[in-house]
C-alpha cells in the first residue's frame, strides 16, 4: 500500500486535491440548483468562475514575482554577503579538520571532477515536477465538475458497493466524512484568509517590499502545523535583507509571525476546524511526517486532511475503534 501510494502519488494527490476542493465547492452547487439552476450547469458555472478567479491570482502574484526577479540583483548582494561568511567559517573548520587528517602521498594521483553547470541541472531536475503539476492542473477541472455534476449518481453508486445490511453505517461514516472534510477545508481557508490579510498589514506597517507576495507565501505555509511558523519566517526576511540594516526589524518579523502562527494554531484552528477534526498532537505530528516523506510539500498539506478520514473510517469499523480512539486521545 505505502509503495502505491509512492508511485501513484500524481495521481492520488490530484484525486484527493479535486476531492476537497468538490466539498468545499458543493455548497454553492447546491446554493444555485435551489435556485433551478440545472446542477450540472451550477457545476459548469462554479468550476468556470473558481478557475477564472485561480487565474486572476495566479497573474497577480507572477505580477508580482516578476517585480521580485527584477531588483533580484539587488537582494543577491547581503544574500552573498551572508553566504560567504557561513562560507569563511565553514573553511576555517575545514583546515582544522584537515590538520588531523593524513595527507596525500608521494606520487598520488588527483583527479578534479568539473562541476556541471548550476541552473542547467536546477532546470532539469525540476521538469518531472513541473510536468506533475501540469497533469494536475489539467485533470482537476474534469474531475471536480463530474464529481459536483455526478454527485448523487456516484452517492448511490457507492452505496451500492457494500452489502444492504453494511449501508446504513457506511452512509453514517461518508456522512461524517463530508462534515469534517467541509469544515476542515472551509475553516482552513478562513484562517489562511486571516492570516495572509493580518501578515500584509504587518509588513505594510513596517514598509517591506513587496508585502503581499511576502504575505501570501508566508500566510500559507503558516498553515502547515508545526513546520510553517519556521518557513513563514523566510520570506519576509529575504526581501528585508535589502532594506534593513540592523537586527530589529528581523526580530520583529519573527516575533511577528510566531504569534500568528500560534493564534491561529491555538485559537483560530480549533474554534473553525478543531471541533470536527479531532486529532492528538503526537499522531497529528505523525502525519506531517509521514505523508511529508511519502509526498513532499502536498503530503505536508493533505496530511491532516487525510488522517481525518482515517480516524472517522476508524471509529465506524468496530476492528479499527481502538485506532481511532488512539488517535484522538
Amino acid at each position: 500500500m505505502i509503495a502505491f501510494c509512492y508511485w501513484a502519488s500524481t495521481v492520488l494527490v490530484t484525486l484527493v486535491v479535486a476531492v476537497l476542493m468538490a466539498y468545499f465547492l458543493d455548497p454553492v452547487v447546491n446554493w444555485l440548483e435551489e435556485w433551478h439552476v440545472p446542477r450540472a450547469l451550477g457545476a459548469l458555472i462554479v468550476v468556470l468562475s473558481t478557475i477564472c478567479l485561480l487565474l486572476v491570482l495566479a497573474w497577480t502574484l507572477i505580477l508580482r514575482v516578476d517585480q521580485f526577479g527584477q531588483d533580484w540583483p539587488n537582494y543577491q548582494k547581503p544574500l552573498k554577503a551572508v553566504a560567504s561568511a557561513v562560507s569563511k567559517k565553514l573553511e576555517t573548520f575545514e583546515s582544522h579538520v584537515s590538520e588531523i587528517e593524513p595527507t596525500n602521498k608521494p606520487g598520488e594521483r588527483i583527479v578534479a571532477v568539473a562541476e556541471s553547470h548550476p541552473v542547467r541541472n536546477a532546470v532539469l531536475s525540476r521538469l518531472g515536477a513541473l510536468e506533475a503539476v501540469f497533469v494536475a492542473a489539467t485533470f482537476v477541472p474534469f474531475l471536480l465538475f463530474f464529481m459536483l455534476a455526478a454527485k448523487r449518481q456516484v452517492w448511490h453508486a457507492t452505496m451500492q458497493l457494500f452489502p444492504a445490511t453494511e449501508r446504513t453505517r457506511v452512509k453514517q461514516t461518508l456522512g461524517e466524512v463530508t462534515l469534517v472534510l467541509r469544515s476542515y477545508v472551509i475553516g482552513t481557508a478562513l484562517v489562511g484568509l486571516i492570516l495572509i490579510f493580518a501578515s500584509w498589514m504587518f509588513f505594510l506597517s513596517i514598509g517591506l517590499e513587496f508585502p503581499f507576495l511576502a504575505a501570501l507565501v508566508s500566510g500559507l505555509v503558516n498553515l502547515i502545523p508545526y513546520f510553517g511558523v519556521v518557513l513563514s519566517w523566510f520570506p519576509p526576511v529575504i526581501i528585508g535583507l535589502k532594506q534593513f540594516k540592523h537586527v530589529e526589524p528581523f526580530i520583529g518579523i519573527v516575533v511577528m509571525m510566531t504569534f500568528l502562527h500560534l493564534i491561529a494554531a491555538n485559537l483560530l484552528m480549533p474554534a473553525l476546524v478543531g471541533w470536527r477534526v479531532r486529532l492528538n498532537a503526537l499522531a497529528l505530528t505523525v502525519a506531517l511526517l509521514f505523508w511529508g516523506w511519502l509526498w513532499g510539500p502536498m503530503g505536508l498539506i493533505l496530511a491532516v486532511p487525510i488522517t481525518a478520514v482515517i480516524k472517522v473510517i476508524c471509529d465506524h469499523v468496530e476492528s479499527l475503534q481502538p485506532v481511532g480512539r488512539w488517535l484522538s486521545a
